[in-house]
């Protein structure tokens, strides 16, 4: 993204509230007429001048909460207003960036820009020159003839940063937008959205990002929400007082790094240090049940290699230094440590994660012991896979039909989400020989000793 213009850098002050939202609940109703909450009692603010965050994991809601705020759809209950103007159709202050880029194939770069300024009535010739200086703004000159076909994934993500800014929009919202990008193309984006944005350049007064990625949220936000899942809901409010550019290895990030990851593994210290404290209790926590305590999406082997990592580094080490080891994400080790977590099998103490006794039997022991020991875990400490065998040990002939189950997950998860949760604990009762799974006939089956395992 390049512009002629002068910069005139320094921190944009605070203003006005551009987009806030009140008691937002979001509640979707499944095909067999059952209620599934996705957002719950949302409240949070937008002002002019400041980049938001939005972060939490899967199910967490923070897309339905992005496409509420621009009007797309409407809450359940609750309020989402633009300049105190409750919202009752598309929010007219906002434009969107999304995820899967959304571009028309069948229209040039300069057609696709001109989009939404098309649908608000701008004429030809002041549309064209919109058009073009902000695909001059985003970095695509020459190109305004192209078609989507003949760009690559970050030239269309660029087209669809201009298409959003040429409107001049309030507040731009952001949906995963680097995510289906490669990690160079990713990077280099969201250093030239903090050039324009710190120079003035980008005609916007506000930005809300959704991500999952918790470097992504930290480089980029003046304040980040994360959000808890099943249903989304506000867990904690952090602000990141960092100059821009941002530096990875500063401490100061670090700690805020660190410190969001506490939150997104559950860690309620962190919660409470990053919020103000609220009303706490001594009564016991429910036991988790299949949606509470949903399986990670991992693999037992991708679980071993995290467990032996460990343990060949003596039994504990940093996220951030096995991420970096491996090139990855902290955020790509999430769902690891959530399964090691779940199945007692490592424990993460701030930033760090340390493999327990039994982790380490698990990760010395040969396949056959292995699977047992794995058995005993999953059936005793998941509590999806706990359910099946049990379901399955009190039933004559030890056989199920997997509807059963997927009607069952559907009170908490939609249809797609309840598939993916059963195919885990499929994975994972087959790897113990707990359960069998005929797929032509949609069974599944109670090994023989897997009630042992409980």
């Amino acid at each position: 993204m390049t512009t002629d213009h002068p910069r005139t850098p320094g921190p944009r002050p605070t203003g006005a509230t551009i987009v806030w939202a009140e008691r937002v609940t979001k509640t979707f109703t499944t095909p067999d007429g059952r209620e599934l909450p996705v957002l719950d009692d949302i409240g949070f603010h937008l002002a002019e001048g400041e980049i938001v965050a939005l972060l939490g994991k899967s199910g967490s809601g923070k897309s339905t909460l992005l496409r509420c705020i621009a009007g797309l759809i409407a809450p359940s209950s609750g309020t989402v207003a633009y300049r105190g103007e409750p919202l009752t159709g598309a929010n007219p202050g906002v434009s969107m960036v999304f995820q899967s880029f959304a571009l028309l194939p069948w229209l040039t770069v300069q057609q696709n820009v001109e989009l939404g300024l098309h649908a608000q009535g701008v004429g030809e010739q002041e549309r064209r020159e919109r058009a073009l200086k902000a695909i001059d703004l985003i970095g695509l000159d020459g190109f305004e003839s192209a078609y989507p076909k003949e760009l690559s994934g970050g030239m269309r993500q660029r087209v669809g940063f201009a298409r959003a800014l040429v409107v001049e929009p309030d507040a731009l919202l952001m949906d995963e937008p680097f995510s289906a990008l490669d990690v160079l193309t990713a990077e280099n984006l969201r250093n030239e959205l903090v050039g324009l944005w710190e120079g003035h350049e980008a005609p916007v007064k506000s930005i809300l990002i959704v991500t999952h990625n918790i470097e992504e949220a930290v480089l980029l936000a003046d304040r980040i929400l994360v959000l808890a899942a099943n249903p989304g809901r506000i867990q904690a409010e952090l602000r990141v007082d960092l100059p821009r550019p941002r530096n990875r290895q500063d401490p100061h990030f670090e700690s805020i790094v660190d410190t969001v990851y506490g939150i997104l593994t559950g860690r309620e210290d962190a919660a409470v240090a990053a919020v103000e404290p609220t009303t706490t209790g001594g009564a016991e926590r429910p036991a988790p049940t299949p949606t509470s305590a949903p399986l990670p999406e991992v693999s037992v082997g991708g679980l071993a290699g995290l467990l032996e990592i460990l343990v060949a580094r003596g039994g504990e080490d940093g996220l951030a230094e096995i991420a970096d080891e491996l090139n990855f994400e902290i955020d790509d080790l999430l769902p690891l440590v959530d399964a090691a977590e779940l199945l007692d099998l490592a424990r993460t103490e701030g930033p760090r994660i340390r493999v327990t006794d039994a982790g380490r039997e698990f990760a010395a022991a040969d396949i056959l012991t292995s699977k047992q020991l794995f058995a005993h875990h999953a059936a005793s400490r998941a509590p999806l896979v706990r359910a099946i065998v049990q379901a399955l040990a009190a039933t004559d002939g030890h056989t199920l039909r997997e509807g059963l189950f997927l009607d069952l997950l559907r009170r908490g998860f939609s249809a797609e989400d309840a598939r993916r949760q059963l195919d885990i604990a499929i994975d994972w009762g087959r790897y113990a020989e707990l359960f069998d799974y005929d797929s032509g006939d949609g069974e599944l089956t109670l090994d023989p000793g897997a009630q042992d395992a409980l």
